[in-house]
């Protein structure tokens, strides 16, 4: 994502740091795609749209984090943020990588390593919805409601360490709420669902709020920020209704094993001569 203001003269391609983040998404990736490759010559299922959604995924956030520090436009800004913090943490999410990582590797420490650091405590605690939702929204309203979007544009330092915290808490607020890979705590559908609906309403007020002003610091055109508004609410609802979708299937999916799970539990009747008595 390029957090900046209007610099006319800037550059529009990505620089070296830009290529690098380019090459360590096609790395991801690769790495990913081999993992599902060796579950494949073993025998086990693994659908090949986890790979797309998850090579997708990486892609699109490397692609929204490799431009330059100076960005042309507020609604190509947004449009990166809409990729590197929602769009693409959803789609790796998707993926189920932390599943993909249990089973390809062999047993032994590493897989004990892997299984232990997703049931740790501290893991357990960010994937917390509220806190989730708290590091990824709040985040949002610190860097647009207050000077720290401005002083991106003079610390590539700075810059980056946004970059990092927008696709982390976007990645651990969609682990959070879709619940797909096997974390140490399960949340309830209500928890879940609840925190999704606050976390998209203070997404919807923000984008409001950015419509009537820019971030303290910066100038807009006014077409350019309403139109950077319009694209975060509109597009921040998409996402929001992508893991809404994502909730509900997983809902239903377990409400029919339970169901098929109480079905297969119950006795069988026992057949019945005439009159109703046992035969």
């Amino acid at each position: 994502m390029s957090l900046a203001h209007t610099h006319p003269e800037a550059a529009t391609g990505p620089g070296t740091a830009g290529m690098c983040v380019l090459l360590a998404g096609l790395l991801v990736a690769a790495v990913y795609w081999a993992g599902a490759a060796r579950l494949r010559r073993r025998g086990d299922a693994w659908p090949r749209r986890r790979d797309v959604s998850f090579v997708g995924g990486v892609l699109a956030i490397a692609w929204a984090t490799a431009g330059p520090t100076a960005a042309r436009s507020f609604t190509g800004h947004m449009a990166e943020h809409l990729l590197a913090g929602m769009a693409g943490p959803l789609l790796i999410v998707l993926a189920r990588p932390l599943t993909l990582a249990l089973r390809a590797l062999p047993v032994g420490r590493g897989r004990r390593s892997l299984l232990a650091v997703a049931h740790s405590r501290p893991m357990s605690l960010l994937v917390f919805p509220p806190l989730a939702a708290l590091l990824d929204a709040g985040g949002l309203w610190l860097l647009y409601r207050t000077r720290l979007f401005a002083a991106t544009q003079d610390s590539a330092f700075l810059h980056a360490l946004v970059h990092a915290h927008v696709v982390a808490a976007g990645l651990l607020f969609s682990f959070a709420v879709c619940r797909l890979d096997p974390l140490r705590r399960r949340w309830s559908l209500t928890v879940r669902g609840g925190t999704l609906l606050a976390a998209g309403a203070l997404h919807a007020v923000l984008a409001r709020t950015l419509y009537a002003s820019p971030p303290p610091g910066t100038t807009f055109a006014a077409d350019d920020l309403h139109n950077a508004a319009r694209l975060m609410y509109y597009g921040g609802d998409l996402a929001e209704l992508g893991l809404a979708v994502v909730i509900g299937v997983g809902w239903y999916a377990a409400r029919a094993r339970r169901d098929r799970h109480v079905t297969a539990s119950r006795p069988a009747a026992l057949p019945t001569g005439s009159g109703g008595r046992v035969a």
